[in-house]
């Protein structure tokens, strides 16, 4: 199928991607979803998606009839290159050049290279990530005019005309969580909080309100905190 209305999700499994899939099912016409293997220390995520999707799906007859295919794509050079302590056990901390060492040169240009590949072949004409330069961990490929610039090269390379679009560029994380119930109520709110995944240390035999984690990592410290000003809100 192909169409103007019609999106790739980058989909990792974590609160992100979850509501940047909710979203996408809320406005394009046909869904697909897209995640990596590229040896991240957190690779539970990539099972999150097994219940995420599904679920989401039957939360809304007009969500399952446009959910697609989904598939996965290995990028084990990330892993060769190493370096990062979202590969591997190195300590999670900021580095000489003011970029935390979670960071992974290249990682969304890779990811976003790829899908765009992908949505060539399966005639998709957006992508769909979950990029965000309000509550991010000082990440330059998360900024909106490194995407543009991306976009403008994929499209010249590939004589395209893909476009991809990132919901959650000027909002904070709190809001993401707001976004989650504009989309689908309690109901979406507490599928992200179950089965999504966001820990860089891949815990997840520890509940918590706002979900599982070890409640120590940068990444759960942002989700409980947005997730405690929402709820106070």
């Amino acid at each position: 199928m192909t169409g103007d209305n019609t999106a790739l999700v980058l989909f990792s499994g974590g609160q992100d991607s979850a509501v940047c899939l909710a979203y996408a099912l809320d406005r394009y016409d046909r869904v697909e979803t897209l995640g990596f293997d590229y040896g991240q220390t957190h690779k539970v995520e990539l099972s999150c998606r097994d219940a995420l999707r599904p679920q989401m799906a039957a939360m809304n007859p007009d969500w399952a009839a446009r959910l697609g295919d989904d598939h996965t794509l290995p990028l084990p050079a990330l892993a060769e290159i190493g370096g990062t302590a979202l590969i591997g056990d190195g300590e999670i901390k900021m580095l000489e050049n003011k970029l935390p060492s979670t960071f992974v040169p290249g990682r969304n240009l890779l990811f976003l290279t790829y899908a765009a590949a992908l949505a060539y072949r399966r005639g998709l004409q957006t992508l769909v990530g979950g990029m965000c330069e309000t509550d991010f961990s000082g990440y330059p490929d998360c900024r909106r005019d490194t995407l543009d610039a991306l976009e403008s090269a994929i499209n010249q390379g590939m004589e395209s005309q893909l476009r991809i679009d990132t919901p959650l560029m000027q909002i904070d994380k709190a809001a993401t969580w707001g976004l989650a119930y504009d989309l689908g109520g309690a109901a979406l709110v507490e599928l992200i909080i179950e089965e999504s995944h966001s820990c860089y240390r891949g815990v997840r035999d520890t509940r918590h309100e706002w979900g599982y984690g070890c409640a120590d990592c940068p990444a759960c410290a942002l989700r409980q905190a947005s997730y405690e000003k929402w709820k106070s809100a």
